[in-house]
């Protein structure tokens, strides 16, 4: 399990929806063993994933220790499908390519009006996928807003330290 996983392979497979732990926004999927070995690797994936019939969202099946991963299913998607604690779930994934960062045009804006378009794109690429998915991943105009800011201030720091 050396090689990195193919973008655009899709999978999927059938899980029960475990409880969430105190405080978090989702619940748990343990993947199937056999889905891990597809994958080819052991540690995280940056996927495409939908739980049933749900509004597909960027993800990383993470990794949870003895060649095992889990996915996160967010409370909003649980609410969308309708799906609780211990329901079986369909879970349908496209493993995404980690090198393609796609950047919003609110974000880029943001970037450009500070001047730090590179900062963000001189950042690990894990680092970009995380800022970025934070911002797609909202709800709320004002979480949007507030994690623009977030990304410009990471990407500044960034352009900072390289300058």
């Amino acid at each position: 399990m050396k090689r990195a996983p193919a973008a655009d392979r899709q999978l999927s497979f059938h899980s029960d929806l475990e409880n969430r732990a105190e405080g978090m926004d989702s619940c748990a999927v343990p993947v199937p063993v056999m889905i891990t070995e597809a994958l080819c690797t052991k540690g995280p994936v940056l996927v495409k994933a939908r739980a049933n019939d749900s509004t597909p969202l960027h993800m990383s099946h993470l990794p949870v220790g003895g060649g095992q991963h889990c996915i996160r299913v967010k409370s909003r998607v649980c609410e969308e499908t309708p799906t609780k604690t211990g329901d079986r779930i369909r879970r349908r994934i496209t493993v995404l390519d980690r090198a393609n960062v796609t950047i919003s045009g609110d974000l880029k804006r943001a970037l450009r009006a500070e001047g730090v378009a590179d900062g963000l794109t001189s950042l690990p690429l894990g680092e970009q996928t995380f800022i970025t998915r934070q911002v797609d991943d909202t709800v709320e105009p004002e979480t949007r807003e507030k994690r623009i800011q977030e990304a410009v201030q990471a990407a500044l720091e960034r352009s900072e330290r390289k300058g």
